[in-house]
């Protein structure tokens, strides 16, 4: 999880670029940083729910794509 300073951060710089003077060359390089890094730790929180996911029909089969199954027992291995 990223910690509230750090979108506390990204929220000011979303709020500065969008007044007239706008933002810095160094500025812009921390938002850039600072919105992948909250990018990867929304794909990781992700990937991790989709790691308990099963998917059942209304017949009560397990019906969880092959994909996803692949990926569930790959996590299971490390």
């Amino acid at each position: 999880m990223l910690s509230k300073e750090k979108l506390e951060r990204i929220n000011t710089l979303a709020k500065k670029a969008k007044t007239p003077e706008g933002l810095s060359d160094s500025e812009k390089l921390e938002q850039k940083s600072l919105r992948e890094e909250y990018l990867q730790n929304v794909r990781s929180s992700f990937k991790n729910q989709l790691k308990t996911t099963t998917v059942i029909d209304p017949a009560g089969n397990d019906v969880t794509p092959q994909k996803l199954r692949d990926m569930q027992n790959r996590s299971k291995m490390h």
